[in-house]
């Protein structure tokens, strides 16, 4: 039950995080609350992100070796690539 509570305050936070961009976008927002607001999406962004980092070190993917054999390997973000 820990993990569905954990991918709920997930979800939950995401969809803030939504609300927040929505009511930037918003042209009435006074500019008071609007940098309020920012500064709350910037601090549920970082949230989000190390919770993210967290979940791709614990994917792993399974892939087949040069002789044909399935092998687990760590997960590689292939869009971080340079």
């Amino acid at each position: 039950m820990v993990k569905k509570a954990n991918a709920g305050g997930f979800e939950e936070k995401l969809g803030k995080l939504e609300e927040i961009v929505a009511r930037l976008e918003d042209e009435t927002t006074p500019i008071e609350e609007s940098l309020s607001l920012f500064e709350e999406g910037v601090g549920i962004s970082r949230e989000l992100s190390v919770k993210l980092e967290e979940v791709k070190r614990k994917i792993e993917v399974l892939r087949k070796d040069a002789e044909g054999k399935l092998k687990l390997e760590p997960f590689e973000d292939e869009t971080n690539e340079q």
